[in-house]
């Protein structure tokens, strides 16, 4: 038996005792790794922004598309 095993055996029946099942909450560490996850999100959203005000959508004009008339009124070759 190792050590960790023979240690986890003598402190189970310690922790089953002051363990209240109906009282379990996540904790320091569940709050840590859920703000973690919301700041995640709010930078990766900020970042899609930014990036999304730099796109360009202006469509090219259809090359098979017939040529628009000139202003004067005269279509172009």
């Amino acid at each position: 038996m190792s050590a960790t095993q023979a240690a986890l055996t003598q402190l189970l029946p310690l922790a089953g005792d002051t363990f209240d099942k109906n009282k379990v909450t996540p904790g320091l560490l569940g709050f840590v790794v859920f703000a973690a996850l919301a700041v995640g999100v709010w930078a990766l959203m900020k970042s899609m922004n930014r990036h999304m005000g730099r796109v360009n959508f202006e469509e090219a004009p259809d090359p098979a598309a017939p040529a628009a008339p000139a202003a004067d009124g005269t279509r172009a070759p």
